[in-house]
């Protein structure tokens, strides 16, 4: 595939992952941004954005690096090779609009169904690609797997004890880390008694910081944040009024 290896701007890289639990469920939260459960041999990952850059492109706005699309597929094939999934949840907003799916190049195409051969691929549905996807897997609203609840966006009343722990996407969260140097800040996992709200992992998708007033609403007392990256960790989530 010619984009993979364009000028050599798309390489595979593998992160580690750090182990979190929710509801009973243990589970590992990816430096990718992914989130691993093993015991259901199962992938997730939320807002990949496939597309964003061709739509920035058609609307005269800020131009984004190219390969956009095919960077986020090098990503999750890179962790579908370190974690062999039988089943695939694409956790909404998969696609940055509902024409997406219909636009993408050929090869494109053909390099999602070749991740999807052999798996359980859904897609759940996003607020921006609210539709089924004609494109392989199959498409949901919203998907219960004991004792985890997927859907795109938190519930606010969500009650873990009864539906159990509710996994979710859509905000994009980041949080800051300060270092001896400077502050850095990293896409993150947001994880309290009965949430976690996966990051972005879509390429150039962007974020709101965790001391946002929508998330802190939605995270209770003790929730913390797993940053991504090559070293992934777990912090306090970082509360309004701070610049941790």
């Amino acid at each position: 595939m010619k984009a993979r290896n364009a000028q050599g701007k798309l390489q595979k890289t593998l992160t580690g992952g750090v182990p979190i639990a929710l509801a009973g469920a243990s589970l590992i939260a990816l430096g990718s941004g992914a989130l691993w459960w093993p015991a259901k041999s199962m992938l997730c990952v939320s807002d990949l954005h496939l597309g964003k850059s061709e739509r920035y492109a058609r609307a005269g706005g800020a131009t984004l690096p190219p390969y956009q699309t095919q960077g986020t597929l090098l990503k999750l094939e890179s962790d579908l090779d370190a974690y062999p999934a039988s089943t695939v949840i694409c956790l909404g907003d998969s696609f940055d609009h509902p024409q997406a799916p219909s636009e993408l190049a050929k090869d494109d195409r053909l390099w999602i169904n070749r991740l999807q051969a052999g798996r359980d691929w859904i897609w759940i549905e996003g607020n921006h690609d609210p539709g089924p996807l004609d494109i392989g897997g199959s498409h949901r609203t919203t998907l219960s797997v004991h004792p985890l609840f997927f859907q795109h966006i938190a519930a606010p009343d969500h009650n873990g004890d009864i539906m159990g722990g509710e996994v979710s996407g859509h905000y994009h969260p980041k949080a800051r880390l300060k270092t001896a140097a400077r502050t850095v800040s990293r896409a993150c996992f947001l994880l309290d008694r009965q949430r976690l709200i996966l990051p972005a992992y879509g390429t150039y998708t962007g974020g709101l910081h965790s001391n946002h007033s929508q998330l802190q609403a939605l995270m209770g007392a003790g929730a913390v944040a797993v940053l991504t990256g090559k070293t992934p960790q777990i912090i306090p989530m970082p509360r309004s009024g701070t610049d941790r």
